[in-house]
C-alpha cells in the first residue's frame, strides 16, 4: 500500500493535500488500538450476513478491522442496488440494479471515517436538514474536529441519516481514523434500511446518535371531492387515521368558492350567509372541531384560506360586490379553470383587503390555531388589473399616465406585485399582533411562474421575514422537472431562513398518482434535506388510483414509521 503521507484523492478527482503528521500519528494509534480487533466486529456480523445474502458482496468475518482503501471501497459498492437518487452532471441513475459508481483514482489511498461518510454522502445526494455545525457539536464530543468546508455538510447528512456508527461510544465521530471494512458493511446496511425492511435494527442503536431531525407531515383537507369536513363523524375518523399514520400538521379549508366553512360574522354581511350552504356544515363549527381533534391527535391545525381573491362568476360575493371586481384591459372580468368560470377581487381595492384581512384576523382572534396559511390564489393574474380604481390609483402614482397596455410590462407587474407585498406585510403585522406565535405559512408555485403569470412574488415576502413557513407547490410528474424545481436558487435562499417543505400531488379524481412516482417524490424530498412535506389532498390519499386504499395506507405508513414533531417555525 502507499505511505500514508501521499495526496489524498476524493471522488471527481478533487485534491484536498497531503495529510498532517499528526493525522499520520493517529492514523497509526487507530490501526493499533485494540478496540478494531475482530472481537470487537461482533456488533457488524448481523449486518455483514445480510448483505451478503442480498447482493454479490463478499468481505471474510476475520478482515471486518482492516483499514479499507479506495478500490477495496468500489468493490464493496458498486454491486449493491440503491433507491434512486437525483440526476448530476457525471453520476449514474441509482435504479433498476445499477450501484454507485464510485471513483477508482488512486484505488490504494487509504480513507478516513470521515472521506467515507462524505463520499457515500456525495453520490447518494443526501443533504443535511438541520443545521450541520449546530449537529455535530450537539451530538457528538468531537464534532468540532470536522471543518467549515464540504465535509461538514456532508457528514452532518450522514449522521442524519445514521451512516455515522461507533460501537465505542454513539457520541463519538472519530472523523480522521482510517475507516475499517466494519464501517463501510455498518454504513451500507444504514442506508438499505432507509428503504427495505429486510436491514432495519441490524445495526445496535446504541452505536447510532440519536439525532432527532423535525420533519413537516402534512395534508390538504379540501371541501371538493372530499367528505372529510362536512360532518363531525368523518373529521373525527380523518383525523384519527392521519395521526395513526404519523402525519403532524392538516391544513383545513376556511376559505373557498366565495364561503367560509365556519360560521362568520365578518362574512354573513357581505356574502348574505355565515357559513357555506353545504347540508354537512350546517349546525357545526367545523373549524372548532377540528382544533379540538387536533389537540387530542397531536396534529398542527393551520386554517388555509384557498380562494384568496378568487371567487365563482356566480357567488353571492361577486354578484353583492361589483365594485370589487378586477379587469382586464377590454373590460372582461371571468378566467375558467377546468370547468369553473372565475373571478378576482381586486388586491388593490382597500374595502377588499379589510374584507380578506377580517377573516384572518377573526380566526386568529377567537380560535386556538397553529397558524394561517395562503397558497397560489393569493395574487392576481398578471392580464388583470384595469379595473377602474386600479387605473386610477396608478395614475397617481405615475404623474397622471395609464397603466401600459402590455399587461406583461415589467414595471406594471413589479407596481403590481409590490402592492400585493405589501398587503402581506401589513397581514403579518397584524396578525402577530394579536397572536405572535401563530404560524404564517405559504403554498405557492414556483417563483419564477408565481411572479410572471399571478403576481406573487413570495421570494420577496421572504426576504421581507413575511413568511414563517413555505410549502412550495411542486406538482410535476416528471422527477426530473421536480428535481429542477427544487433545486432552484431562491428555493435554497429561502431554507436557509425558513423550513421549507414540498407539497406532493397524490392525485386528483381524474389525475390519479400511483404509490412509486409519490415513493420517489418523498425519497428525493428527504434525501435533499427539506423540511418536510404536505400532501394534496386528503381523499386522493387513499381513493382513485389502481392501489387499494389498504395498499395506499400501507405506502404510507412505510414513509411515516414514526411520530416526530414538525419543524419549529418560530424563532425563540
Amino acid at each position: 500500500m502507499n505511505d500514508a503521507v501521499v495526496p489524498c484523492y476524493w471522488p471527481g478527482h478533487r485534491v484536498l493535500g497531503k495529510l498532517s503528521p499528526w493525522f499520520v500519528g493517529l492514523v497509526s494509534l487507530t490501526v493499533a488500538s485494540p478496540a478494531m480487533g475482530q472481537a470487537s466486529q461482533n456488533w457488524v456480523t448481523p449486518c455483514l450476513e445480510t448483505l451478503q445474502q442480498q447482493t454479490t458482496l463478499s468481505v471474510p468475518p476475520g478482515e471486518l478491522s482492516r483499514p479499507v482503501t479506495r478500490g477495496e471501497l468500489a468493490g464493496m459498492v458498486n454491486p449493491i442496488r440503491f433507491p434512486r437518487r437525483p440526476a448530476e452532471e457525471g453520476l449514474p441513475y441509482l435504479n433498476e440494479g445499477n450501484g454507485i459508481e464510485v471513483e477508482t483514482v488512486n484505488p490504494d489511498q487509504y480513507l478516513s471515517r470521515g472521506q467515507l461518510w462524505q463520499m457515500l454522502t456525495e453520490e447518494l445526494g443526501y443533504q443535511a436538514a438541520r443545521p450541520a455545525r449546530e449537529t455535530l457539536n450537539q451530538y457528538y464530543r468531537d464534532g468540532i474536529l470536522v471543518g467549515d468546508d464540504g465535509a461538514l455538510e456532508a457528514i452532518a447528512a450522514a449522521a442524519e441519516r445514521g451512516l455515522v456508527v461507533n460501537p465505542s461510544g454513539s457520541d463519538w465521530l472519530y472523523p480522521h481514523r482510517l475507516a475499517t471494512r466494519a464501517d463501510v458493511v455498518a454504513s451500507l446496511c444504514q442506508v438499505l434500511a432507509l428503504d427495505q425492511p429486510e436491514f432495519m435494527g441490524l445495526i445496535p442503536s446504541q452505536f447510532v446518535a440519536p439525532i432527532e431531525v423535525p420533519e413537516l407531515r402534512g395534508v390538504w383537507l379540501t371541501n371538493v371531492d372530499s367528505e372529510v369536513l362536512f360532518s363531525s363523524q368523518n373529521l373525527r375518523e380523518g383525523f384519527e387515521r392521519l395521526h395513526r399514520l404519523n402525519f403532524n400538521t392538516v391544513y383545513p379549508v376556511v376559505w373557498n368558492w366565495g364561503y367560509t366553512l365556519y360560521p362568520s360574522q365578518v362574512a354573513e354581511p357581505v356574502i348574505g350567509r355565515a357559513v357555506d350552504p353545504e347540508p354537512g356544515l350546517q349546525g357545526r363549527d367545523m373549524l372548532a372541531e377540528a382544533i379540538a381533534y387536533g389537540q387530542e391527535y397531536n396534529l398542527r391545525v393551520i386554517p388555509w384560506f384557498e380562494f384568496g381573491f378568487q371567487t365563482p362568476s356566480y357567488s353571492e360575493l361577486a354578484r353583492r360586490n361589483p365594485e370589487w371586481l378586477t379587469q382586464r384591459s377590454d373590460g372582461t372580468q371571468t378566467i375558467m379553470e377546468g370547468e369553473h368560470e372565475r373571478v378576482w377581487l381586486n388586491p388593490f381595492h382597500p374595502e377588499v383587503q379589510e374584507f380578506i384581512l377580517d377573516l384572518v384576523l377573526e380566526v386568529v382572534e377567537n380560535y386556538d390555531v397553529d397558524g394561517i396559511q395562503f397558497d397560489d390564489h393569493l395574487g392576481l393574474p398578471v392580464e388583470f388589473g384595469y379595473d377602474a380604481y386600479t387605473v386610477e390609483l396608478y395614475r397617481r402614482e405615475h404623474d397622471g399616465n395609464d397603466p401600459p397596455e402590455d399587461f406583461n410590462d415589467p414595471d406594471w407587474v413589479r407596481w403590481r406585485a409590490d402592492k400585493i407585498t405589501e398587503f402581506v406585510g401589513r397581514t403579518f403585522e397584524a396578525v402577530k399582533a394579536v397572536k405572535p406565535d401563530v404560524v404564517i405559512s405559504v403554498s405557492p408555485n414556483p417563483q419564477h411562474f408565481a411572479y410572471a403569470r399571478y403576481l406573487q412574488n413570495w421570494q420577496r415576502w421572504q426576504e421581507l421575514g413575511y413568511i414563517e413557513e413555505l410549502v412550495l407547490q411542486v406538482y410535476r410528474s416528471d422527477i426530473e422537472v421536480f428535481i429542477g424545481e427544487l433545486n432552484r436558487p431562491e428555493v435554497a435562499a429561502a431554507r436557509r431562513q425558513i423550513p421549507v417543505g414540498i407539497a406532493v400531488l397524490a392525485g386528483l379524481r381524474n389525475r390519479p398518482t400511483e404509490m412509486p412516482l409519490i415513493e420517489e417524490k418523498v425519497r428525493t424530498i428527504r434525501n435533499q434535506g427539506f423540511a418536510g412535506m404536505s400532501f394534496f389532498f386528503y381523499q386522493s390519499l387513499w381513493d382513485w388510483s389502481e392501489e387499494s386504499p389498504v395498499q395506499r395506507e400501507a405506502g404510507l405508513a412505510e414513509f411515516f414509521r414514526e411520530a416526530i414533531a414538525p419543524p419549529d417555525v418560530i424563532d425563540d
